[in-house]
């Protein structure tokens, strides 16, 4: 009878262990951003600190605990081939996963979309933390969506 009560024990154990460990990662910490608090920015093709560009309709998230949890899916008035001219292209950009109640940003599809040209990703901010860069990618149609992913340590 001990041995059932131990396994029962450990199930237990490991069913909330795991509720508590997605509830961590998928809820904990997120905080929706107030739109109006949130500038978005792109580098210059001649160099030179960050731009602001237009953006409307922002819904974004991040949390405290990690830069890389940035977020935003917003609409961009400035026509594609505007921004081309004007601000840098990035390098193999890799949009991370959101959680899946932000539905706005679906990292797969995003991916897809930029590896076959449908998107074009510009550098956002270089250094928006420590060993991290903020990445933007717009579509012609105005769709838009930024997130934090890491760099090289330098």
């Amino acid at each position: 009878m001990t041995g059932r009560l131990a396994i029962l024990a450990l199930l237990l154990f490991a069913a909330l262990f795991g509720a508590a460990l997605w509830y961590f990662q998928t809820r904990a910490f997120y905080q929706r951003l107030d739109p109006g608090a949130l500038t978005i920015l792109l580098t210059p093709l001649a160099g030179g600190p960050p731009e602001a560009i237009p953006a409307r309709d922002i819904e974004a998230i991040d949390a405290p605990t990690s830069p890389l949890k940035f977020r935003a899916c917003f609409r961009s008035p400035t026509p594609l081939a505007t921004l081309s001219e004007t601000y840098a292209p990035t390098a193999a950009p890799t949009p991370l996963v959101a959680p899946g109640w932000f539905d706005c940003f679906d990292a797969a599809e995003i991916a897809d979309d930029l590896a076959a040209g449908r998107a074009v990703a510009f550098l956002g901010e270089a250094r928006i933390a420590t060993d991290a860069r903020r990445v933007v990618a717009i579509y012609p149609d105005g769709r838009a969506f930024a997130w934090h992913e890491l760099t090289e340590a330098e």
